[in-house]
């Protein structure tokens, strides 16, 4: 006799979001808090990171304005061309200036949630999203101002050891769409190509997912490819450009990934 099993439509999955933490105490109840007032929740968790996020650009800001406060009452007797020339070195140095005091001062300001920034696999409201949310925010403040214009060199690669991504010797990194780069693992002579965007999580039927990224050895990340969380590249692979490498890859030593067979076989 055939038995009619009842199958959930794929469309629908349960609300982790909306579900009752699962922890004990005054985790439980901020937990419980933050799902159910989750718009205003989240506004109130924003403003604790917007002043970091303010006070790191105010002291970045601090070098060139205390130049142009120094200028002012040395070049006052100028010519207006003579003035207005020191003004605009001023104002060029202190950019400079706030480039490199920034990259140095947001890692200062991640280093307290390093430790409490680790995989995690549940509802997006939940008491290990705020520091993962929180590293990324300070990222983010770098990556959409100023690291664009020192990608590659060695202080895009200062800046991400500083954030917690391990880097070995002579890495290259020509990229700066980085998130999670405290959980990112690039080992010796890696190169990531131009564009590349490398990310710790992901989202899947309302989960938030974070897994480490794991670029081993003599690896070669390809021009705009897109690593996920989970991913972990052999030794000496080679991802093709513009190839996405789904959540929980693992690709094999030397492997060419993403390479169409005939390219191969003609490269070899």
């Amino acid at each position: 006799m055939e038995t009619k099993t009842e199958n959930k439509p794929a469309d629908q999955y349960d609300d982790i979001n909306a579900k009752e933490s699962t922890k004990k105490g005054f985790s439980a109840v901020l937990e419980n808090i933050f799902r159910k007032f989750s718009t205003l929740g989240f506004l109130l968790f924003l403003i604790p990171v917007i002043l970091v996020c303010v006070f790191c650009l105010a002291v970045a800001l601090t070098p060139g304005i205390a130049l142009i406060e120094w200028m002012i009452p040395h070049v006052a007797d100028y010519s207006l061309i003579l003035k207005s020339f020191c003004y605009g070195f001023g104002l060029a140095f202190g950019f400079l200036a706030f480039i490199v005091t920034l990259i140095f001062i947001v890692p200062v300001m991640n280093f307290p949630v390093l430790p409490f920034v680790k995989p995690y696999r549940g509802a997006w409201f939940s008491i290990e999203s705020i520091p993962w949310y929180y590293h990324n925010a300070l990222t983010y403040l770098v990556r959409y101002t100023v690291l664009d214009l020192i990608t590659p060199s060695p202080l895009n690669v200062l800046f991400f050891k500083m954030m917690g991504m391990k880097i070995g010797k002579g890495v290259m990194i020509n990229t700066s769409n980085v998130s999670d780069p405290c959980l990112i693992v690039l080992e010796d002579y890696v190169t990531i190509g131009g564009s590349v965007y490398m990310m710790a999580h992901y989202g899947m039927k309302g989960f938030l997912i974070i897994d480490k990224l794991h670029v081993k050895k003599g690896a070669m990340v390809g021009l705009a490819a897109k690593l996920l969380g989970g991913v972990t590249i052999g030794e000496k692979a080679v991802v093709a450009p513009n190839v996405a490498v789904l959540p929980k890859t693992v690709i094999k030593p030397g492997e060419k990934y993403g390479v169409p067979p005939a390219s191969v076989s003609t490269a070899s």
